[in-house]
């Protein structure tokens, strides 16, 4: 008598979902930063923003897009991979490089180091329409911020780096809307705060639905 076949099923993923712990760390940086392009804080005290941007916004960033690509979420993974990679750049630039550079052209290499960002964030604003509203925000306001930060570099406008700074701020705020959304709904096992699902979104899983 023959035994019969058994299948082995996989074990459930239990890890938890990275995706607010990359958007908190991206926001707290974010309005920090901005709060400086914005012109709300003294300049001298920039270099406050160069500890977030190792630990928080960057190695944490880094650390939650290593666990997107365990869950499988590629927008997820490399969004939180490249910006944490973004921030860990920034503080690296700001402390190493950007005092060596020639006064009268260092906002040229400053604006190109944005501007590779700002084209980054335009595809992944593409991407981020399958989605969901309140992460598609994020992108759209991130794209419009690095836009205009990278205009005000080759321009060497104080003012439109302030527009950039009063859009960051924005950024941040939508960030931690976002982040607080998949906490919020990941604890309460329900939908308590929309992200509003966009028509034609894909159903990928709580980083990218927000537990729509």
């Amino acid at each position: 008598m023959s035994t019969p076949a058994t299948t082995d099923r996989p074990a459930p993923d239990t890890t938890a979902d990275p995706g607010p712990l990359g958007l908190a760390g991206f926001a707290a940086t974010t309005f920090v930063l901005s709060s400086f392009n914005a012109h709300l804080i003294d300049q001298n005290l920039l270099t406050v923003v160069l500890p977030l941007a190792l630990f928080y916004g960057g190695l944490v960033q880094l650390l939650a897009g290593m666990w997107e690509f365990k869950k499988g979420n590629t927008f997820g993974a490399t969004a939180f991979g490249s910006y944490g990679a973004f921030w860990l750049s920034y503080a690296a630039y700001v402390k190493f490089v950007v005092g060596d550079l020639p006064p009268d052209t260092a906002n040229q290499a400053t604006g190109l180091y944005l501007l590779i960002w700002a084209i980054f964030t335009v595809y992944m604003t593409v991407a981020a329409l399958r989605t969901n509203a309140a992460l598609f925000a994020v992108f759209v306001a991130l794209s419009a911020t690095f836009i205009v930060l990278t205009v005000a570099e080759f321009d060497t406008s104080v003012g439109i780096t302030k527009v950039g700074g009063w859009l960051g701020l924005v950024t941040a705020v939508l960030a931690w809307y976002a982040s607080f959304a998949v906490v919020a709904n990941s604890t309460w096992k329900r939908a308590v705060v929309p992200v509003f699902p966009l028509i034609g979104a894909r159903r990928a899983g709580p980083v990218e639905e927000a537990h729509s």
